[in-house]
C-alpha cells in the first residue's frame, strides 16, 4: 500500500508511512480521549481539543506534502494568507492604511513563488528588507503622521510571524529533495511540523502532571517549568528516533534538531501569547472549533520554522 502511493504520488515511502503512522496514533488518541471522558462523565475538554486540532493540522500538512508540488506552494501560502487576516483582524489600524495593508496582502503570492522556487538569496530578503522598506514608504506618502511609528511596527511585525517565518515550510519542502536523500523536502517538513506539534502536546501534559513553578504568569500562566523541561525532554528522544528516518541527521543531530525546535516552538508560543494579551484577545481566530484560530495552532512555527531551516540549511546543504 505505501509501495503504491508512493510510485503514484512521489512521495517518499518514509514519509508515507510516518503520515500513517501519526493519523493511527491519532486514532488511538481519539478512542482514549472518548473512554477518559465517559469515564470522567464530560471532563477532558482540553485534552479533547487539542487532539481534534491534531487531526485538521496533520491533515492540514499531509495535504501540503501529498498534492501537485505547485499545489503545495499555495495551499501553504493560503496558511499565511490565513494566519495574517487573522492578525489584522485582531489588531488596530489606521484606516488610511488600507493601501498599504493591500500591499501587505500581496507580497504573500511573492514570497511563496521564491520559495517554490528555492530562490534563497531573494527569498531571505523580499520581506525583511525590500517589503520593509516598501510599507513604511506608503505609509508616508498617504500624510498622515500620527500612529505612524505604531502601525508602520505592527503591519511589520505581523508579515514577519504569519508570512516571513511561515513561509520557511514552503522553501523546506522545495529545497530540500537537494540536501535529503532520504526522504525530498516533504520528509524534512514532517520531521518540523511533526516534533513542533508534538512538543506543544507534551510540554501541555507534562506542565498538567508535573507543573508548579510558572514561567511568565502574565504572559502565558499555564506555562511552567516543568512542563517546559518535560516537552524539551521528550521531543529531543522522539527526534533522535525518527529524525535518521526522515532526514540525513544521524541520531545525535536529530536529538539537537528536536531540542532546538522545541525550544523555538516555546518561544514562538509565548512570543504571539504576548501579542494577544496586548490586544486583549484569548484566541487569534475561530477557524478550528474549539480550539481557537489558524494563528493559534502554529504560533510554534513562526520561530520554529526558520530557525531550523536555517539551521539545516548551514549544516546539511550541499
Amino acid at each position: 500500500m505505501t509501495g503504491w502511493l508512493s510510485l503514484t504520488l512521489g512521495i517518499p515511502r518514509p514519509v508515507v508511512i510516518a503520515v500513517l503512522g501519526v493519523y493511527a496514533i491519532l486514532v488511538i488518541a481519539t478512542a482514549l480521549v472518548w473512554w477518559l471522558q465517559r469515564c470522567s462523565g464530560g471532563g477532558q475538554g482540553e485534552l479533547a481539543a487539542r487532539v481534534k486540532s491534531w487531526w485538521a493540522m496533520v491533515t492540514v500538512f499531509a495535504l501540503a506534502v501529498f498534492i501537485y508540488q505547485p499545489l503545495s506552494a499555495v495551499f501553504l501560502g493560503l496558511i499565511s494568507y490565513l494566519a495574517l487576516k487573522e492578525y489584522f483582524s485582531m489588531v488596530p489600524s489606521r484606516k488610511i492604511d488600507r493601501v498599504v495593508i493591500l500591499a501587505a496582502y500581496l507580497s504573500v503570492p511573492v514570497q511563496y513563488w521564491l520559495a517554490y522556487k528555492a530562490e534563497f538569496g531573494l527569498f531571505v530578503v523580499f520581506i525583511p528588507v525590500w517589503i520593509f522598506l516598501l510599507l513604511p514608504t506608503l505609509m508616508a506618502l498617504q500624510g498622515e503622521t500620527t500612529g505612524y511609528l505604531k502601525s508602520v511596527g505592527i503591519l511589520s511585525w505581523g508579515l514577519m510571524m504569519t508570512v516571513f517565518t511561515l513561509s520557511h515550510m514552503a522553501y523546506l519542502l522545495f529545497s530540500g529533495d537537494a540536501a535529503n536523500a532520504v526522504a525530498g523536502g516533504a520528509g524534512l517538513l514532517f520531521f518540523l511540523v511533526f516534533i513542533t506539534q508534538f512538543n506543544d502536546v507534551a510540554q501541555f501534559t507534562w506542565g498538567k502532571l508535573f507543573g508548579r513553578h510558572k514561567i511568565s504568569p502574565s504572559v502565558s500562566p499555564k506555562k511552567t517549568w516543568e512542563g517546559f523541561l518535560g516537552g524539551v525532554a521528550t521531543s529531543i528522544v522522539l527526534a533522535a528516533l525518527i529524525g535518521p528516518l526522515l532526514t540525513p541527521m544521524d541520531a545525535m543531530w536529530s536529538a539537537f534538531a528536536g531540542g532546538l525546535i522545541s525550544v523555538s516552538g516555546f518561544l514562538g508560543d509565548i512570543t504571539e501569547s504576548a501579542v494577544k494579551r496586548d490586544v486583549g484577545v484569548k484566541d487569534a481566530g475561530a477557524l478550528i472549533p474549539g480550539h481557537g484560530g489558524i494563528l493559534d495552532r502554529i504560533d510554534s512555527l513562526t520561530y520554529a520554522a526558520p530557525i531550523f531551516t536555517h539551521f539545516f540549511r548551514y549544516y546539511f546543504y550541499p
